[in-house]
């Protein structure tokens, strides 16, 4: 009796297992849908904003154009196009006086509103395939993608600190052009000589990675403090292989 409860147990287990490898797959599955998804969705949004834009103005541009015309020009003298006209020009000269004088500086001081007229240039993600990855210590033990914008010496009182930070722009994935700025110690950050397409493919989810993330040193650095370095914070520079792909030698 002992030996047939046994069995029994042990066949209830391996279906247990069974039932669990094949509920992991059907939870993989389902992952791997909702991310095909969520990279359909992000592609056609701001198609679909722009066209629908595109659509509202031109339905109404030519009506609302048309009776602001009618106020000053009489009738016989509106034709058929100028509403239109009209909203281009309105949408022209407004660009190149938010653009040409300090009128944005004013709306940028305004609550709530100012976040659309914010001086300074924006992340756009031809900007971010520009920019030079790297990876940076978002915590003690966590490195992390980001992409150096500049480097900032600092003084201690008049004197020179021995340390200089570096300007790392982090993303929020999956739009990547929102995100932090965070100012990191250039001990801690790790240039990457990936392209920055590579490191974009990796964010979203891993969809595409690069076969190899491939360590670069700064250009006063010598190899020896660059290895020694990038292993005091988890890189093994010596194998120069995806973290990911370490679990599988």
């Amino acid at each position: 009796m002992t030996n047939l409860g046994n069995m029994l147990i042990l066949i209830s287990l391996k279906n247990t297992t069974r039932k669990g490898k094949a509920m992991g797959k059907v939870i993989r599955f389902v992952k791997n849908q909702i991310t095909f998804l969520l990279f359909g969705f992000v592609f056609w949004l701001p198609i679909a904003v722009l066209i629908y834009i595109i659509v509202f103005l031109f339905n109404n541009l030519e009506d609302i154009g048309r009776k602001f015309l009618l106020l000053f020009l009489p009738e016989q003298f509106f034709y058929p196009g100028f509403g239109i006209v009209l909203g281009i020009l309105i949408v022209y000269f407004t660009g190149i006086v938010l653009k040409v004088t300090k009128v944005s500086r004013v709306f940028s001081k305004i609550p709530v509103l100012g976040l659309f007229f914010g001086a300074g240039e924006i992340m756009t993600t031809d900007r971010l395939l520009h920019l030079k990855p790297c990876l940076f210590l978002l915590s003690p033990t966590c490195p992390s993608y980001g992409w150096i914008l500049s480097e900032e010496r600092v003084k201690l009182s008049k004197e020179k600190a021995i340390f200089t930070l570096v300007n790392v722009y982090y993303p929020n994935v999956p739009t990547l052009i929102t995100g932090q700025v965070f100012p990191v110690r250039k001990d801690t950050v790790i240039k990457l000589g990936n392209s920055s397409k590579e490191i974009i493919d990796l964010l979203l989810y891993a969809f595409r990675s690069p076969t190899d993330l491939k360590y670069l040193p700064w250009e006063d650095e010598s190899q020896e403090d660059f290895e020694k370095r990038a292993k005091s914070f988890g890189l093994d520079l010596n194998t120069e292989v995806h973290p990911n792909n370490r679990h599988s030698d």
